[in-house]
């Protein structure tokens, strides 16, 4: 795993790690999410309005964040074929300990697949029980021009995350508004197909 160097991004809490994985480890964190969407196939969420997301979802851990007309919230099984989700692969339960250096390890991981003009609109991530445990967030295939912003509003920054990239949520940036603004395709030949995998750490209870 190659070493994670962590840039200032000018917003407090905000940390990003450029290249924290190398391309052996992008390649078998890869394998191992192949593994999590063979047993948690990928489906497309909704709003609580009934408008279909841009992204297709699937989720591992012993929770899974969902979406659909009863609102938002975590459960433990998926909502379409019913089982629990798969385990999260060792790679990023070791990124999480290593990185953020929490006492408690992630129990959902959320896993986002972009492709052609997915997006997602800024947000914040408020449906934890404890709004203090970081998230953590690693990127795969085409580089996705991310969008970051303080809770209270204001202006907003944009940083690039490429394969590999890693990014967390801490401190005062916890509830940062955030969001996807595009994908930049043929920019990795990681996926098959191309696109962007996005999988996101949290600890939901």
């Amino acid at each position: 795993m190659a070493t994670a160097r962590q840039l200032e991004t000018g917003l407090e809490g905000f940390r990003y790690w450029p290249g924290a994985l190398g391309p052996p480890d992008q390649s078998r964190l890869l394998a191992e999410v192949r593994t999590v969407v063979a047993r948690a196939p990928f489906y497309r969420p909704e709003t609580p309005g009934g408008r279909p997301f841009s992204v297709l979802m699937t989720n591992c851990g012993p929770l899974g964040w969902v979406s659909d007309r009863a609102g938002y919230r975590y459960q433990p099984l998926h909502p379409v074929s019913g089982r629990p989700w798969p385990a999260i692969p060792p790679l990023l339960l070791d990124l999480w300990e290593r990185l953020t250096g929490h006492d408690a390890p992630p129990d959902a991981c959320l896993v986002n697949l972009y492709r052609g003009p997915a997006r997602m609109g800024l947000h914040q991530d408020r449906d934890e029980v404890d709004l203090t445990a970081p998230v953590l967030s690693v990127s795969l295939g085409d580089t996705a021009v991310f969008r970051i912003g303080p809770a209270a509003g204001g202006p907003t920054r944009v940083v690039r995350l490429a394969s590999g990239d890693v990014c967390a949520l801490t401190g005062p940036a916890r509830l940062a508004r955030h969001g996807i603004d595009r994908i930049l395709p043929d920019t990795s030949r990681l996926l098959s197909g191309g696109g962007r995998l996005n999988l996101t750490l949290r600890r939901a209870r």
